[in-house]
C-alpha cells in the first residue's frame, strides 16, 4: 500500500508541475548572414496552457534567453610599464557564448531566486563557465567581469529587463535584436515560467544561424584549405594596394 501511494504521489507532484506549460513560436527560426547583414530582430511570442484555472496569489513572470555557440576565450590584463601598456597576465575562461541575450517581464532579481539560477545557469555569470585560473593570478573573476563589460558594449551580451509583455497571465511575447557580428551556429532559445522565483516550466528550442552567399564560401574556405584562403587573401591585398597606388599616381599628374 506504501509503495502505491508512493507512486500516486510522484503522478499528482508531476501533475501538478506540468499544470502550466509553454506553447512557443518565433517569427524566424534561421538567419541568413551575408554580405548585407547588419543584425537582425527575432521576435518570440507565446502562450501558458494550463490544465486548470490560473492560480491566486504570486503572477507568473516570464524569462527568455538566447545564448550562441560556446567557446573558450582567453582574458589579457594590461598595465601600463615604463610608458607603454603591455599584457601581464591572462585567464583562459574555460567557455562562453559567442552571444547571450536575457530577455524579462520583471527585473531578473524579482522573478528567478538565485538557488534557480544556479540550477538552470540563466543569468549571464551563471551562464559563463570558468573552472579555475592559474594560482599566480589575483582577483581572477575580475576577468569574467572583464569579459562581460567587453561583450556587454558591443552587444554581443544584453540584460532587458521588463522586455516580455504578459497579458492576462496567459499569452507573452519579446524581440531579441541580433548584431551584425554573429557566430554561425545554433542558438540554442529557453523559455522559464517562475512564480515566486521558482521555475515552475521551461521550454527549449533553437534559432539556426547560417552563413550564405559568398561569406559561407569562404568560411568554408577557410576551414576547409587554410593555405588556398590564405594565399588569396594575400593576392587581394596585394591588388588593392596596388590599385591604390595606380589611384594615387594618376591623380599626382
Amino acid at each position: 500500500m506504501r509503495f502505491l501511494a508512493l507512486i500516486a504521489f510522484w503522478i499528482f507532484t508531476a501533475t501538478a508541475l506540468l499544470a502550466e506549460d509553454v506553447v512557443l513560436g518565433m517569427s524566424s527560426d534561421q538567419v541568413s548572414i551575408n554580405t548585407n547583414f547588419d543584425g537582425s530582430e527575432i521576435l518570440i511570442f507565446g502562450a501558458i496552457k494550463r490544465e486548470e484555472p490560473i492560480p491566486s496569489g504570486k503572477p507568473i513572470e516570464v524569462i527568455v534567453t538566447v545564448s550562441g555557440p560556446s567557446e573558450p576565450v582567453t582574458v589579457r590584463r594590461k598595465e601600463k610599464k615604463l610608458g607603454i601598456w603591455v599584457n601581464t597576465d591572462a585567464v583562459e575562461v574555460d567557455e562562453a557564448p559567442s552571444f547571450y541575450a536575457i530577455a524579462t517581464s520583471t527585473l531578473l532579481g524579482l522573478s528567478l531566486r538565485d538557488t534557480e539560477d544556479l540550477r538552470h545557469r540563466i543569468s549571464i555569470p551563471r551562464a559563463i563557465r570558468s573552472v579555475g585560473a592559474p594560482m599566480n593570478i589575483e582577483n581572477a573573476a575580475a576577468f569574467t567581469e572583464a569579459l562581460i563589460r567587453i561583450k556587454k558594449a558591443t552587444d554581443q551580451y544584453q540584460l532587458v529587463e521588463g522586455a516580455v509583455k504578459v497579458d492576462e497571465q496567459t499569452l507573452f511575447r519579446t524581440a531579441v535584436q541580433l548584431p551584425a557580428a554573429l557566430t554561425e551556429g545554433n542558438y540554442k532559445t529557453r523559455i522559464f515560467l517562475t512564480r515566486d522565483g521558482e521555475v515552475i516550466s521551461n521550454h527549449e528550442t533553437s534559432i539556426y544561424v547560417r552563413k550564405v552567399g559568398l561569406e559561407r564560401w569562404l568560411y568554408r574556405l577557410s576551414r576547409d584549405n587554410a593555405l588556398l584562403y590564405g594565399l588569396m587573401s594575400l593576392a587581394i591585398a596585394i591588388a588593392a594596394g596596388w590599385g591604390a597606388s595606380a589611384v594615387f599616381s594618376i591623380f599626382r599628374r
